[in-house]
């Protein structure tokens, strides 16, 4: 699958989208206790997405971790985080995902921006097309999966496909409002692409660079 266009909305630590103010987010909390539970700890930092899922916006938020020798991004607001719409189905949350992203560690200490960016326009493709990214899906982003040159917080690459795959350490975990799938995306090349379209995803991705034997993205290897 193709996606002729890049936009990218900008992430913000304040304000807080409005739905963040509301006390009780049983899906929220969810996914920071699947997180949490891999983890050990907090966020390394969390971003808001104004004016909010409610008001427009792809995502509530998207929050990254310290895994040692990467960085693991997710997402927050492609399930239902705070109550289901009234004709939610009952035993899926929203989208019924959300997305991660894993990003080897450079040498700046702090994660890299252009993750936030990203993930937002994949969910804002999910939401416009209803196409839901699963284990073993491609998307053709048409230019750098960082961004750049359009995100000035990105840096140049030749990956420009995103490959998805089920977050092998979050999987699927229960919510109060239905179950909620972690999809990993992966950046690669189109070369890369075009092996795994002969192969599967799963053999291409094995043979690219791994971290606890997890796929992440780097994007300074092409």
């Amino acid at each position: 699958m193709r996606l002729p266009w890049n936009r990218h909305r900008p992430a913000t630590t304040e304000p807080a989208p409005p739905d963040d103010l509301e006390e009780h987010a049983p899906g929220w909390d969810a996914i920071t206790a699947a997180m949490v539970g891999v983890h050990g700890g907090p966020e390394r930092r969390h971003v808001g997405f104004p004016p909010g899922v409610a008001f427009g916006s792809p995502l509530q938020g998207a929050s990254v971790y310290d895994a040692g020798d990467h960085w693991h991004y997710v997402t927050y607001g492609l399930s239902e985080l705070f109550a289901p719409a009234p004709d939610a189905a009952p035993d899926v949350s929203g989208w019924g995902l959300e997305l991660t992203m894993r990003v080897v560690r450079g040498a700046d200490d702090a994660p890299p921006e252009w993750p936030f960016g990203m993930l937002a326009a994949l969910a804002a493709h999910v939401r416009e097309t209803g196409w839901v990214p699963e284990h073993g899906s491609r998307l053709d982003m048409q230019s750098p999966i960082t961004g750049y040159p359009w995100n000035r917080a990105s840096v140049p690459t030749g990956l420009t496909v995103f490959a998805f795959v089920v977050d092998g350490p979050l999987g699927r975990i229960a919510t109060p409002h239905g179950s909620v799938t972690f999809v990993q995306a992966v950046g690669v090349t189109e070369q890369e692409r075009a092996l795994m379209a002969q192969s599967t995803t799963d053999e291409v991705l094995a043979t690219l660079p791994q971290a606890a034997g997890l796929p992440v993205t780097d994007p300074g290897r092409a």
